[in-house]
């Protein structure tokens, strides 16, 4: 073979290597038009919809979708039904959705009884999926919430059957001690139902709010 020919052969498979498979795909610019995802349901799944199933919770599963810039939802439901009222609710993974009922059921209603007198009516949330970085952290600077995965919920207060709304913001240092004491028991609970759980006592980011984040991390403050 020609030192021509050979050159040629080289340029050839150079440009075959830069334009096959081992070129990664261009990252999706965030808030671009959502991409719907054909992915096998995982075991892990599927066994949280029997949990969910197992204690009358009513949920609709969602599809996996991709909002670029990272921001994807996969594995998720719709709670519907969860035997209380809880407002701004939208995609959940469906393990948060889980440990999500357990704490209000296990660990809400109950103390809300025994602490302040009184049936929970209403639970408020700031809301589940949101494509967006973390905030209120350095050290978090540009990376991706669990929001952006549908991974974490917010709430904000607890209403009570005789009229009475628990605020994280006003009692968690309110001059209520009743109060204080049911806001720190179900943070204690929550700390042990899901991997991240944040409180006033973190940041001034989370004044007004609990962040509760299904990541397995064992974080608690």
């Amino acid at each position: 073979m020609s030192r021509r020919s050979l050159t040629v052969l080289v340029s050839l498979l150079l440009a075959a290597c830069s334009s096959g498979h081992d070129q990664r795909p261009p990252t999706r610019p965030r808030g671009s038009r959502p991409i719907t995802l054909s992915l096998p349901t995982s075991r892990e799944t599927q066994a949280c919809f029997a949990d969910l199933s197992r204690e009358d919770v009513r949920y609709s599963p969602l599809p996996d979708r991709d909002y670029g810039g990272g921001c994807q939802i996969v594995g998720a439901v719709q709670l519907i039904d969860i035997g209380v009222p809880v407002t701004n609710l939208k995609a959940m993974r469906c393990g948060l959705a889980r440990s999500f009922t357990g704490w209000i059921e296990h660990a809400v209603a109950p103390a809300a009884r025994q602490m302040l007198g009184s049936d929970v009516v209403r639970v408020e949330s700031m809301g589940t999926y949101a494509c967006r970085a973390v905030i209120g952290s350095a050290a978090g600077a540009g990376r991706l919430s669990g929001h952006a995965l549908a991974n974490a919920v917010d709430v904000s207060a607890v209403v009570l059957r005789n009229g009475r709304r628990i605020t994280v913001q006003q009692d968690w240092n309110g001059g209520d001690p009743n109060a204080r004491a049911f806001l720190r028991a179900i943070h204690d609970s929550a700390c042990r139902r899901f991997g991240t759980v944040l409180s006033p006592d973190y940041n001034a980011a989370h004044a007004n709010h609990f962040h509760f984040e299904d990541d397995h991390k064992a974080f608690c403050r």
